[in-house]
């Protein structure tokens, strides 16, 4: 009973390591990533129009990435 357990706890504890033994991107596929789709601001310059019309309507920095308005109420 005492093997058992303790075969079942090395079996568990090698999965649980070698889990994220895989993680990563390999060299074939960061061709995958590099695809302009893929990039976080697809769209540059509508992203730069936007963020000038949110600057322009909030009067404060940044538009919509930070909390608040250019009156000091949150």
């Amino acid at each position: 009973m005492k093997h058992k357990s303790l075969l079942l706890l090395a079996i568990l504890g090698f999965s649980v390591l070698s889990g994220c033994s895989t993680m990563g991107v390999n060299a074939w596929e960061k061709d995958l990533l590099a695809k302009p789709e893929m990039a976080l601001d697809e769209q540059p310059l509508t992203d730069a129009l936007d963020d000038h019309i949110y600057f322009s309507k909030e009067a404060s920095s940044g538009g919509r990435a930070y909390a608040g308005g250019g009156c000091g109420c949150n």
